[in-house]
Formats: C-alpha cells, sequence, structure tokens
C-alpha cells in the first residue's frame, strides 16, 4: 500500500470508530431505559425515623430517583437484625452500636446517613420515674431501680446522660426489662422505679401517669439512629444507594416545610399510638449527614469498657460520606 492510501485511510478508520463507540452508547441507553431499577428491601421496625421513608414511598420519589423499595416489617431490632444477617434485607434503620456489632470480625454493614438525631427541642429518649412513687428530679436516681435492655443504645444513654449529672458508676443501678412494653407496664405497676423509653412510647407513659426525670435534650450530640445498608449491597448497587438517599432527602425536605401534611401517614402504618395521634406533632428532621469519628468513638469505648466488644472497630470502613446527595 502505497503511504498516501495508508494517510487516507486513518481518518476512515478513525470515523468509523467513532461512529461504532456511539452506537455502544446508544445500545448501553437502550439497556438502561428498559431495565428494571434496583430493588432495595428495607426492614422497618413501626418507629418514627420511617416516616421519610413512607412519604418517600407516596409521592413516588423512589421511583423518580430510579430505586425500588420495598418493606419488610420487623416487630423488634432482634428480628431486624435476623432478617438482615439472612440476607432477607438490604437496609435497616439501626444505631451505631448495632453496626459494631456486625462489624468486630470483619466489615458487614455500613452505615451511611443520620435517621434522627435529638436536638436541645426533641427527646428520642427519657428517662422516666413511675408515677407512684417520689423520684421527682435528677438525683432521685441515684441508686434506683432503672429499667433498660442490655447491651443497646438504651443501655448505652442511660449511663451517659446519668454520668453527665455527675453519677457515678455505682450509683447507676440498672436492670434488664429487653420488651418495651414490660418496662412501660412494670413503670405503670410502681414495680420499677424508672425506665428508659423511646418516644413517642415516652408520652404514653406520661399519658399513664409516668414522670419525665431526664431526657437526651441535655445531651443531644450522643442521641442519634442511623440508616444501614449490607456491604455487599452497596457495592453491587451503589447507583441505587445514591438514589434511595437522595429521594429520602426530597421526603425529608417535604415533611420539614409542611409536617401536618403526614400525619395521617402515622396513624396508617402505625408509627404513632392511636392514643396520641391526636395532639401528636411531628417533629424536624435530620438533613443529609452522618456519625462523626467523635460519636462513634464515643460509642465504642463505652461499649470496650462494657465488656460488649473487645477490639476496635473501623470508623472508616463503617460509616461511609460518600452516598449522600
Amino acid at each position: 500500500m502505497s503511504t498516501y492510501k495508508y494517510f487516507l485511510l486513518i481518518p476512515m478508520i478513525m470515523i468509523a470508530t467513532i461512529l461504532l463507540l456511539a452506537a455502544c452508547d446508544q445500545f448501553e441507553t437502550v439497556l438502561d431505559q428498559t431495565s428494571e431499577p434496583p430493588t432495595i428491601r428495607m426492614a422497618v421496625l413501626p418507629i418514627l425515623e420511617t416516616l421519610p421513608m413512607y412519604v418517600a414511598q407516596d409521592e413516588e420519589l423512589f421511583e423518580q430517583y430510579g430505586v425500588i423499595v420495598e418493606f419488610v416489617p420487623v416487630a423488634s431490632a432482634p428480628e431486624r437484625d435476623q432478617v438482615i444477617s439472612g440476607e432477607g434485607a438490604d437496609g435497616m434503620i439501626n444505631e451505631a452500636l448495632s453496626t459494631m456489632f456486625y462489624n468486630q470480625d470483619d466489615t458487614q454493614v455500613q452505615i451511611v446517613r443520620y435517621s434522627r438525631t435529638a436536638t436541645p427541642e426533641e427527646a428520642l429518649f427519657r428517662i422516666l420515674a413511675s408515677g407512684k412513687n417520689e423520684i421527682n428530679r435528677v438525683d432521685d436516681l441515684k441508686g434506683a431501680k432503672i429499667g433498660i435492655s442490655e447491651g443497646t443504645v438504651i443501655e448505652y444513654l442511660t449511663d451517659r446522660l446519668l454520668e453527665a449529672q455527675g453519677f457515678t458508676e455505682s450509683e447507676i443501678n440498672t436492670v434488664a426489662v429487653p420488651k418495651i412494653s414490660d418496662r412501660m407496664a412494670l413503670l405503670e405497676s410502681g414495680e420499677l422505679d424508672a425506665g428508659m423509653l423511646p418516644e413517642p412510647l415516652s408520652s404514653l407513659a406520661v399519658m399513664a401517669g409516668s414522670k419525665i426525670i431526664l431526657d437526651d435534650t441535655s445531651n443531644p450530640e450522643i442521641s442519634f439512629s442511623t440508616i444501614s445498608f449490607r456491604k455487599e449491597y452497596i457495592d453491587n448497587h451503589p447507583k441505587a444507594v445514591r438514589g434511595f438517599l437522595a429521594a429520602l432527602e426530597k421526603a425529608t425536605q417535604m415533611i420539614n416545610e409542611n409536617p401536618e401534611q403526614w400525619v395521617s401517614l402515622l396513624g396508617e402504618y402505625k408509627i404513632v399510638p392511636p392514643q396520641l395521634l391526636e395532639d401528636f406533632e411531628i417533629p424536624l428532621f435530620v438533613t443529609a449527614g452522618v456519625p462523626t469519628q467523635a460519636q462513634w468513638e464515643d460509642v465504642l469505648n463505652w461499649a470496650i469498657k462494657k465488656g460488649y466488644l473487645n477490639s476496635d472497630v473501623s470508623y472508616k470502613e463503617s460509616v461511609l460520606s460518600d452516598y449522600l446527595p
């Protein structure tokens, strides 16, 4: 082949290559449009943290952001953890301590967002005293039997809130009452001096006669819940996780702008007890963010001191901000 013909052939090859690449791009676009959006199975407890997810579902925000979400109802945290461990769900609402238990040997679960956080105005958890005793102020809790769920965020918060009030370890007397319903019943009967309960069940206990003694509005930085996914799911479906969080952010904005609009969902999904619905005020929900390393390490240090963990659990491997909108 002459040099002249060779040089004529080069631009022809380049044009053919460009046309081929363009055709491939169009083919991939057609595939993207015709393929089913990825499905996320979320394990959900009947708790206030789920409201943004239900709003996103009802307003078709998940579809707008390219994901399908299926809810997997669970009745308790242990049941939730069993479902996640058995790969019956891809994501969940949990706490930092729960993620640490998953990841103590290898990284199985990763936090991608706050779910809710306490604020100086809004409590997530409260220590209540029975209406049938003389406990009326924080100092009265010294030595009192305080019902908790051991090895959970409830025990962590009980210790930390009382320590912040100057209590020594020997002055904190906790009693294991794992089921919240049992804790509430024992408080009402007076068999428990006090107990730690989440909102809105703490408000229900107040209606039954219990007294609020202390809550996490005094130290809101230590009280938060999280949204987590199985690491395997994040690795295989990063776009789905991003789409889920983008939809959730939009739903959070909608709730915060007009909270009264969504009260009916609280009853529909049995998030708030019927007795509280009429006067219940939906709190502001936290916008995009993840727990800080300081928050993580405080929970970790507490868990190691208590003997629930025996080694460090990596913050960088367990908490990811990469998927936030």
